[in-house]
């Protein structure tokens, strides 16, 4: 069987290598959905592709061995976590445009995420952020920037979200000034059941569309085994998401303690329940390491001690993609059966409004309604009286505070955890 996938991976890498800038349609955000240019709805099948904390989108060949598998698989997006803006991403893109890939990147690295702890948004970081929005807005099957990955994480740290706010307001206005296209500038929210769903609605909240996300991600991986609606808790999230205007989707998903995996809660994002309102799903993630999530390994793991080219903590890193058993296959045959329809954009006439911005609760959300935010260079301090913004305004900036790893490597956050846990529980572990 695999001796056949490998064929045929072959065929489709090769055809990547001619496929330099392959045309496909872009996408973009209308009301509460995804388009392609050509008017048909884009429901995300989505993959978490980050081999090393290191660029993955430079490395061509790879790219094209992935891309192939990954269209066996049925994927129709990558969600990258960290890049290099001075990289070239031109033969990578290429790759994944030819077999029909998009790519959701975070603006964010290690060392400019926005830190719950020491909260800022300040030059330094606008700066790294546009750099990586420069290198990617060329490309036709770019489908969106997130401005953040899980910057709050734990259920008492929502002060952060003026500054996230503030960042997406930022981006999408240097992103209109350069005249590129209007490619969504969103958020990957951890789901934490205190603070539904005031998240996701301030950060769409107000008159001033300008400051608002365009498009909101939830990591969940409630689903587990064999669950329903109810038991997952997905009803609640599909109540939540009524009504919302603006595409919302999971922006990590694939719960694993549960063995093997076997995605049934596709089933139900791509079924009639929630189809209508979400947009689909990205896996977590495509490479086998230590936490288990992989989808494919590039060979046996080795002592983590071992030095190689293209090992790291043990795990080859680069390689012919072979499918983890039976985990691979299921979500393959998964994706197979499940195909919505949508609406064509000729006929969708969205009238959403956004939500009410939330209020400020005892022990749960903090921001109280439509506060203004910061301007570029203002830090967050906070004292027994609440919350107070601080700094100076200013066009240069000082250095980033912000240490916070976890920024954009694909937390594995189970709703309702408000202590460190959740931190222990944060993908791409060799890292840490």
């Amino acid at each position: 069987m695999y001796s056949k996938v490998l064929a045929t991976a072959g065929l489709l890498a090769g055809l990547a290598i001619n496929a330099v800038n392959a045309v496909v349609p872009t996408i973009e955000a209308v009301g509460a959905k995804f388009f392609y240019s050509n008017g048909t709805q884009y429901f995300i099948k989505g993959i978490a592709y980050q081999l090393t904390e290191a660029d993955p989108l430079v490395n061509t060949k790879q790219c094209e061995l992935d891309a192939a598998s990954m269209q066996i698989l049925g994927a129709n997006a990558i969600r990258v976590y960290h890049v290099d803006p001075a990289g070239d991403h031109t033969g990578c893109m290429s790759a994944f445009a030819a077999a029909g890939i998009y790519l959701f990147v975070d603006l964010e690295t290690f060392n400019t995420a926005i830190d719950p702890r020491n909260t800022s948004w300040n030059q330094t970081q606008f700066d790294a952020y546009a750099k990586v929005m420069d290198a990617f807005h060329t490309f036709d099957n770019t489908a969106g920037f997130f401005i953040g990955n899980e910057v709050i994480a734990l259920n008492n740290q929502s002060l952060a979200a003026p500054y996230v706010k503030a960042a997406a307001r930022d981006l999408k206005a240097y992103r209109d000034s350069k005249g590129y296209r209007k490619i969504p500038v969103g958020y990957s929210a951890a789901d934490i059941a205190e603070l539904r769903p005031m998240l996701q609605n301030y950060l769409a909240c107000g008159s001033n569309a300008s400051e608002a996300i365009d498009m909101f991600g939830l990591n969940a991986y409630e689903w587990c085994g064999n669950n329903n609606m109810l038991t997952s808790g997905y009803n609640t999230l599909n109540q939540y998401a009524t009504g919302y205007n603006i595409p919302i989707f999971f922006s990590e998903t694939g719960c694993n303690t549960v063995q093997p995996r076997t995605f049934d809660d596709q089933s139900a994002i791509f079924g009639s329940e929630m189809s209508s309102i979400w947009s689909g799903a990205i896996i977590y993630e495509w490479i086998e390491e230590t936490n288990n999530y992989g989808l494919i390994s590039y060979g046996p793991s080795v002592a983590a001690t071992v030095v190689a080219t293209n090992v790291v903590a043990g795990i080859s890193r680069t390689g012919t993609p072979v499918p983890v058993t039976p985990d691979y296959a299921n979500l393959q045959s998964k994706w197979a059966t499940l195909n919505p329809t949508g609406i064509a954009s000729s006929v969708y006439s969205p009238s959403l409004s956004p939500p009410a911005c939330p209020t400020s609760t005892a022990g749960g959300w903090l921001v109280q309604g439509d506060v203004k935010l910061p301007s570029i260079g203002q830090t967050l301090s906070t004292d027994a009286s609440g919350a107070v913004v601080t700094g100076t305004p200013t066009s240069t900036g000082a250095q980033s505070t912000s240490t916070k790893k976890s920024g954009s490597n694909g937390g594995k956050e189970i709703t309702g955890m408000s202590v460190g846990l959740v931190g222990v529980m944060l993908g791409f572990m060799y890292w840490l």
